[in-house]
């Protein structure tokens, strides 16, 4: 409420010029109703959220100001802050001066009547520790009891008053002097120096988790001596480390140190440069871009772009669409984010395919067509040329990002900067106005890829014409100004008409200076391929291209009408060779669908099959007297044929006959499993496989084939030691598990014998390893399946995954 009154009782103060003044800067209040009366605008200033809007459009040293004012606590003296910031006298005072007639227009620091210095409560909460300090020496013992204040200043050997209110101020008054704190900390213990140094000179509010208890402040060596005097206190409200009060901080860092200060812009070096050589850069950059521009939407027209199943469009995309329209990468995503933007692209399922406004656009003259471009990149809350994040991995574009509002500023601070440049003069380089940028706006962002700080946003601002040898164009200026009717004006005054007609040579190549209309550039690309665009566009004609136009639907003779219509001279001979040849063999060799083909030596025959009204449904269509194609299969169709009284044959793809003879079915025997023990699932499993090579094979012949096999021993093993096998299981196991040793193959064996668990090391599909326990064994080649004790249900694994066997 104090804080509240005093600024209503300066903003009555104030004349009616300053007044709006006020109300111009902070746009948070002046787009509400207007105020009835003062103490309603000093509410709206002062509510919570109000200055989030106003905070990023101020400049470093505002901030600077701000936060130094924060850090003092409560209302503040001038000379105090002057102290603080080393702006007592000279330049450094007349620009503190400038800095605090700026926070003042933006209602967030304005003096009372005593001549302190206040400070809007939220702007007051920007900071948990303004210049890493903390709270005041008198806040941090609000809640200390009387007899801690007294043993305090019996610590410090000052004679305690009788009141708590005496002793608190007596703290105080003692902490303020810099001098006492320094002979105080100058007795202290080498270990609470060294705290106490670390502590002052911190930047941070450090924390502290604690699970169970209190918090303990000797956890740092050298603390307590700190806290029987108060250079350290105690938080009873919140966990973490004993607090230094700001007094105590300011005076261990010495009367030397000032809080960073920079009223005035760093320097820029600056070379003379015309106006007119400014708008003669920026208009041919805006030529060139719009140019681009319309070439990337129309290649997004002609095939749309899809879209990763993540969002966005990946960069294989826009690899394709920058080959398409001879533009680079950085010019395809800006195009795409500031079209999307503009309400010119959309997104359609799995595809960003362009809007019906894409269509009024296209029809526009290239200086409507950048005015739109424009006005979406001055409000974009992204910067649309970041090709990479943080961890270098590549980003898509229209991937739906969250809003950057120091994007935004990036780009505002730029504009702005530039404007700071002398009359007449522009940056050495575009790069030399990063640091003007982060001066200007120092909440701005920059992309992680920049070499030089903002340099991708730089970089959009010369790919739009908006900054011009190192200085602001026109266009910049009116985007700044967010004059969209300057803006329109300025670009129509830039620009040339789109062009309409093209200079097409004798060796096939068609140039058109400036944007092409929309209808010429529809005819070229259909016609021909194009090779480069920007201030000029250049398409080549080969015998694929005219192909094209002709697959499209185009005649020979409509392509060189509509040619010679925009063509700026006759029509070249070579041109018209080169159509009229490609149109000759255009369309001699036919291909058809056809699922099958009909053919034989009655052309009668074929002729009634092609009209037979119950085949109809067939698709059938009649190549030659002798010939006949359908849009059915070759069964169905020879089906239909049959069922309709006629006796076709089906040929092979040889050409011979297909005998249409069936087989008789027979199943194969079942092979017997793997003996098995101990296991009542698998011995179960066994059981049933058993009855059913009983049930189907013929006993005596089984018999019979047994006793006439000869004796085999089993196969010696595969890995070299010469000792066969011991069982069947083995050898069944060896055989497909060949990244396992003889010894893990028999641990494996013996385990699916016996039904035991074993552990195992198991590969998985993707790639990854894991190490299993499996009990409940049943071998069924090439697989094993078993009991996961790992998944806790019962699984199949593939034996050639098996990488490693140990024993439980």
């Amino acid at each position: 409420m104090e804080s509240r009154s005093t600024l209503a009782a300066w903003l009555g103060s104030l004349g009616a010029p300053r007044l709006a003044r006020v109300l111009a800067t902070r746009k948070d209040a002046a787009a509400a109703p207007e105020p009835r009366t003062v103490g309603e605008l000093a509410d709206r200033l002062q509510r919570p959220g109000s200055v989030a809007l106003t905070l990023p459009p101020l400049t470093l040293p505002c901030l600077q100001a701000a936060e130094a004012l924060a850090a003092l606590g409560g209302p503040a003296s001038r000379d105090d802050l002057a102290k603080l910031l080393g702006a007592a006298d000279g330049e450094a005072a007349r620009g503190l001066d400038f800095t605090l007639e700026e926070l003042a227009d933006h209602a967030l620091v304005w003096p009372d009547g005593a001549g302190a210095l206040r400070m809007a409560s939220p702007l007051r909460q920007a900071w948990e520790a303004p210049l890493g300090l903390d709270s005041p020496l008198e806040k941090l013992l609000a809640g200390a009891a009387s007899e801690e204040l007294r043993a305090m200043l019996v610590a410090l050997g000052i004679k305690p008053p009788s009141t708590k209110q005496q002793r608190l101020a007596a703290l105080v008054e003692h902490h303020s002097d810099p001098g006492a704190v320094a002979e105080v900390v100058a007795r202290a213990p080498a270990i609470t120096q060294e705290l106490l140094a670390r502590r002052a000179d911190s930047t941070a509010v450090q924390r502290q988790f604690i699970m169970f208890g209190s918090p303990d402040p000797d956890l740092e060596p050298g603390a307590r001596w700190a806290l029987d005097r108060g250079l350290l206190i105690v938080d009873r409200h919140r966990y973490g480390p004993a607090r230094m009060p700001v007094e105590v901080a300011l005076a261990l860092r010495g009367p030397t140190w000032h809080a960073p200060f920079d009223p005035f812009p760093p320097p820029t070096q600056s070379v003379p440069i015309g106006s007119a050589e400014v708008e003669r850069e920026a208009a041919a950059a805006a030529t060139a871009f719009a140019a681009q521009a319309a070439s990337v939407l129309a290649v997004c027209s002609a095939s749309p772009p899809a879209r990763l199943k993540s969002g966005g469009i990946g960069a294989r995309e826009l690899a394709r669409i920058g080959k398409a329209a001879q533009a680079e990468d950085a010019v395809v995503r800006l195009t795409l984010e500031t079209a999307y933007a503009a309400g010119l692209l959309g997104r359609d399922h799995d595809r960003v395919v362009p809007t019906e406004a894409y269509d009024v656009w296209a029809d526009q003259e290239p200086a409507e067509r950048l005015t739109a471009l424009l006005h979406a990149w001055h409000n974009l809350a992204l910067t649309p040329t970041q090709a990479r994040d943080e961890d270098n991995k590549a980003l898509p574009a229209l991937a739906g990002a969250p809003p950057c509002g120091g994007c935004l500023q990036a780009r505002h601070g730029l504009l702005h900067a530039a404007a700071q440049l002398p009359a007449g003069h522009g940056a050495t380089t575009g790069s030399d106005l990063g640091p003007l940028v982060a001066w200007q706006r120092p909440l701005a962002d920059s992309s992680p890829q920049d070499g030089t700080p903002f340099a991708a946003v730089i970089r959009e601002a010369e790919l739009l014409g908006a900054l011009a040898r190192g200085a602001l164009s026109p266009l910049g200026t009116a985007l700044m100004e967010d004059d969209p009717t300057g803006l329109a004006t300025t670009c129509r005054r830039l620009l040339p008409t789109a062009t309409r007609t093209a200079r097409i040579g004798a060796d096939l190549t068609a140039v058109v200076t400036g944007t092409p209309s929309a209808p010429l550039a529809a005819l070229l690309d259909s016609v021909a391929d194009r090779e480069t665009s920007g201030t000029a566009s250049v398409w080549r004609f080969s015998t694929g291209s005219v192909r094209r136009a002709l697959d499209a639907g185009h005649s020979p003779d409509g392509l060189t009408a509509d040619l010679a219509a925009v063509t700026s001279g006759p029509l070249p001979q070579p041109l018209s060779y080169l159509i009229a040849d490609t149109a000759r063999s255009h369309g001699r060799v036919r291909i058809a669908p056809a699922a099958c083909v009909i053919h034989g030596e009655e052309p009668a025959l074929l002729a009634e099959l092609a009209a037979h009204r119950k085949l109809a449904e067939l698709g059938l269509r009649q190549l030659a007297p002798t010939v006949l194609i359908s849009r059915s299969p070759l069964d169905t169709t020879l089906a239909a044929l049959r069922a309709e009284g006629y006796a076709p044959v089906a040929e092979s793809a040889d050409g011979t006959v297909r005998i249409e003879k069936a087989q008789p079915q027979r199943a194969a025997a079942p092979v017997p499993a793997p003996r098995r023990t101990g296991d009542k699932r698998g011995n179960r499993r066994t059981a049933v496989r058993t009855s059913t090579v009983l049930a189907t094979a013929d006993m005596d012949v089984l018999a019979a084939r047994l006793l006439t096999a000869p004796p085999t021993a089993p196969e010696p093993d595969p890995f070299g030691s010469g000792v066969p096998f011991g069982t069947d299981t083995e050898e069944i196991v060896a055989g497909y598990t060949k990244h396992l040793a003889y010894s893990d193959v028999r641990q494996l064996a013996h385990a699916i014998d016996a039904g035991i668990a074993i552990t195992v090391e198991y590969v998985a599909t993707s790639g990854s390893r894991t190490v299993r326990t499996l009990s409940s064994l049943e071998l069924d080649p090439p697989y094993l399946e078993a009991w996961c004790h790992l998944r806790e249900a019962e699984r199949v694994f593939t034996l050639s995954r098996i990488h490693g066997v140990m024993p439980m």
